[in-house]
């Protein structure tokens, strides 16, 4: 029987853990924190994307039923639901939108030279939103309407390598045009969305249309 690193742990590898350190240090994530710290979330939730955990309680059961391998895959704190959640919600969002800005510069060099069907020397870009539907009773923060909740994603996706180069979280009932105020465009590059962007006067103030000369 092979003895050697987790498949997980290969993968993890490939992380630029000194930056992740990095960005924690930068919001003080670890300050006060004991055992489980910034790295464990994030290899907690990194494991829970890559399996296709649903809950919490999914996350835990998992990782409990492999306890004699956690040293081995980096995971040093104890794993539980209350853990987990409490620094899901009180750890720096920031530290993971830092990280997940470096990881994505990284993937974007690896595809710059890929071909995706159109022999443009131009980046494209497609814009593009939806709706996530969200209980009422666990998050009434989300009210869209009378008896529905929800956020909106927001994404401009490169589509050398299907990488999000942005994405923005909004109450549902933001509209899309809105997003193109926070977009920084780049040069050159060309944009494809759909007729919910269609606004003429703020297509024609933004640098968008102009951005090829």
């Amino acid at each position: 029987m092979h003895q050697g690193q987790t498949v997980f742990s290969q993968i993890m590898d490939f992380l630029p853990i000194k930056k992740f350190r990095q960005c924690v240090d930068r919001y003080r994530g670890n300050f006060r924190v004991r055992s489980f710290t910034c790295y464990d979330q994030f290899l907690c939730m990194a494991f829970a994307q890559l399996t296709y955990r649903e809950s919490l309680r999914d996350i835990e059961c998992c990782l409990r039923a492999m306890r004699a391998k956690l040293y081995h895959i980096g995971i040093r704190g104890n794993v539980s639901r209350s853990t987990i959640a409490y620094a899901n919600e009180n750890r720096d969002w920031r530290i993971y939108c830092d990280f997940a800005q470096i990881l994505i510069h990284q993937a974007r060099q690896l595809y710059a030279d890929d071909d995706f069907g159109l022999q443009l020397q131009e980046t494209v870009y497609a814009l593009d939103a939806t709706i996530i539907d969200l209980c009422l009773s666990v998050f009434p923060w989300a009210r869209f309407r009378k008896t529905k909740g929800g956020i909106k994603l927001h994404t401009l996706l490169d589509l050398k390598g299907s990488i999000p180069s942005f994405i923005r979280i909004t109450e549902a009932a933001v509209h899309e045009i809105n997003i193109l105020d926070e977009l920084i465009p780049e040069a050159g590059a060309i944009y494809i969305m759909d007729r919910g962007y269609l606004d003429f006067q703020r297509l024609y103030e933004t640098p968008l249309l102009d951005a090829g000369g």
